[in-house]
């Protein structure tokens, strides 16, 4: 039976999983800024919006979704309708609610982006861990993102 870890180990263990994030993180966003010129906020909404029917979501949940402040997430959606990226189009139905919604540049953009996206986790998470080390890093991911309260909405 496997012993329990003391505090120097554990503490060690999740300074290796955040090192480890950390890096990886910073390469995949490197690559998608290089070719897309995307910073990682923009790539995140582009990503959940190619990701949602008809491309499109309301603009207090993707902030929401995307961990971004109601004014940060403006900045952002700013920056992205300025590159015809995104529109705002108000919903028909509520006249509270407006929407973020892929232009067809952005549709394509995004597609791009996401496709590339996948290459360089490939080379970078798939390849050195292989596919059931990445579903269990997966997995453990999802545990804790349960357990320590941030359910996706």
């Amino acid at each position: 039976m496997p012993k329990e870890p003391d505090d120097d180990e554990i503490v060690t263990w999740w300074g290796l999983v955040i090192e480890g994030y950390v890096a990886t993180q910073d390469r995949l966003m490197g690559e998608i800024a290089e070719r897309f010129g995307l910073a990682p906020a923009s790539f995140d909404i582009l990503v959940r919006l190619i990701r949602s029917p008809g491309h499109r979501m309301p603009m207090t949940r993707l902030a929401r979704e995307a961990a971004l402040s109601s004014g940060g997430f403006t900045k952002v959606a700013d920056r992205l309708a300025a590159a015809d990226l995104i529109q705002r189009l108000p919903s028909p139905e509520d006249r509270r609610v407006t929407y973020a919604c892929l232009t067809e540049h952005g549709r394509q953009v995004a597609e791009e982006a996401r496709k590339a996206c996948a290459e360089i986790l490939r080379r970078a998470v798939l390849e050195p861990l292989g596919p059931a080390a990445s579903e269990s890093l997966a997995e453990a991911m999802r545990v804790l993102r349960a357990v320590n309260g941030r359910e996706p909405s």
